[in-house]
């Protein structure tokens, strides 16, 4: 039997995130299929802090090792001692200098190479091109994250390129129409929500300019303003009309996209776009930008905006009154999530080991 090795380093780098997500939901479906013999390079629940760690289950006798000095061995390889040819699949960029070692590198998106620079910048993307480099094989999770890749290293041979998308939680759905709403923020269907971080290319202040000449209400779910972000958001939209709620766990996410009149997701470039999903699941419409990977994650929608413009977003928030166009939106939106499981997602890197 095939031993797989995980690296479980991304439950010491974050708390909460999308990359964690996917990682248990991985690990959870690989466990169950009973295929490989599974060990793991670990990080101890009680010490990551990790939302996601906590909820796994890992046996004492699988675990390699633990993960010592995160801060620092984040950035280095990993050494794993065998004499047999072995699945190395690291959850954030490391590889293994075994040569028997079959390096599995997940990309997620290539953010801080368009977006970020300086030192950290620099960094990131030495550590993520190398473990690319020194892989057997690497996952992309869109064929727009694929297409980048191949675009900012031409050295890579194509052939070692997969895509395998992620999937969605089961979570998200549609709630009956008389369940409890006293957890929303605004009044059904008087809202709509921006989710996520708020740099430049999620595109936030559009939202809020356009929201501001809308009837509707604005919900910000991520990390709380900060006092100038506060003060920006406040000439445009009353305090009443605007609320931000941080650390949001997925049954409460799901209650508010149910009642939500729609998620507006602008962002300019996105590695997959969850969020577009989790929407749709639970029959929220979903405003979002023709760019990056969001067209082959989001499915045909009127909704989906060619340019960014505050003209563009506020012709969409429009047609959100649009009662009929609307019940089309959700049960389309309905149909697309359907092409995406985390089982598909775990079936595909199965294939993947076993193809070694």
């Amino acid at each position: 039997m095939m031993q797989v090795v995980y690296d479980n380093i991304v439950f010491a780098i974050q708390q909460f995130g999308g990359i964690s997500v996917v990682w248990q939901e991985l690990l959870d479906r690989v466990q169950r299929s009973a295929c490989f013999d599974l060990k793991y390079i670990d990080v101890r629940p009680t010490e990551a802090g990790n939302h996601n760690r906590v909820k796994m289950h890992i046996a004492d006798g699988d675990i390699l090792r633990h993960v010592a000095l995160p801060a620092l061995t984040r950035y280095l390889p990993v050494g794993v001692k065998s004499n047999v040819p072995f699945v190395f699949h690291s959850s954030y960029y490391r590889y293994c200098t075994n040569p028997k070692a079959l390096n599995v590198t997940t990309v997620h998106d290539f953010t801080y190479e368009l977006f970020v620079s300086g030192l950290k910048q620099k960094v990131h993307s030495r550590q993520k091109f190398s473990a690319i480099r020194h892989s057997a094989a690497v996952v992309c999770i869109s064929e727009n994250t694929k297409r980048d890749l191949l675009r900012l290293m031409p050295d890579v041979d194509a052939s070692r390129v997969h895509v395998i998308y992620n999937g969605v939680s089961e979570v998200f759905r549609q709630l009956p129409e008389a369940s409890d709403a006293s957890q929303l923020p605004f009044p059904k269907g008087s809202y709509v929500i921006f989710i996520g971080r708020r740099d430049s290319y999620k595109n936030f202040w559009p939202t809020v300019r356009s929201v501001a000449q809308s009837p509707y209400n604005l919900l910000i779910v991520g990390n709380q303003l900060s006092d100038s972000e506060r003060t920006v958001v406040e000439q445009y939209l009353a305090p009443q009309r605007y609320q931000c709620l941080s650390r949001v766990f997925d049954e409460h996410l799901n209650r508010l996209y149910n009642d939500a009149a729609a998620l507006v997701y602008p962002s300019s470039y996105e590695g997959f776009g969850l969020p577009v999903l989790e929407a749709q699941r639970a029959g929220c419409p979903v405003i979002a930008l023709h760019a990056s990977s969001i067209p082959e994650v989001i499915g045909q929608t009127p909704l989906l905006m060619p340019k960014l413009s505050d003209e563009e977003l506020i012709a969409k928030l429009r047609l959100l009154g649009n009662r009929d166009l609307m019940l089309q939106v959700r049960a389309e939106g309905l149909s697309n999530a359907r092409r995406f499981s985390w089982q598909k997602m775990a079936d595909g890197y199965t294939e993947l080991y076993q193809s070694f």
